[in-house]
């Protein structure tokens, strides 16, 4: 957010987005991205955003081992033992890998 002012600042003094970027050490690619993305927020809107992105990444990971648990534990619940190396695997070994 800071190097998206730098650079803003900079064009708007008449040096050219490609000097500034390389000045800011960011790609002119990058510096589309983040215009897109931030342009016009605030900084405290901007890193609200961030945040809540973070927390969805989060949330979606815990949904997704929740899910898995889920299945593994149904599996052997039915009667659907299944082997791993060649050995049987049973409910309180599976529950086991769900104690760390």
């Amino acid at each position: 957010m800071l190097k998206l002012r730098q650079i803003e600042v900079q064009t708007a003094q008449g040096k050219s987005l490609a000097l500034a970027c390389k000045e800011a050490e960011i790609s002119e690619q990058s510096y589309y991205r983040w215009r897109k993305e931030y342009g016009g927020l605030q900084v405290d809107q901007a890193r609200k955003m961030k945040d809540l992105e973070c927390e969805n990444a989060r949330l979606r990971r815990l949904v997704t081992d929740l899910s898995l648990e889920k299945q593994v534990l149904a599996d052997v619940a039915s009667g659907n033992l299944f082997s791993i190396r060649g050995s049987s695997v049973n409910a309180l070994s599976c529950a086991s890998w769900f104690d760390a």
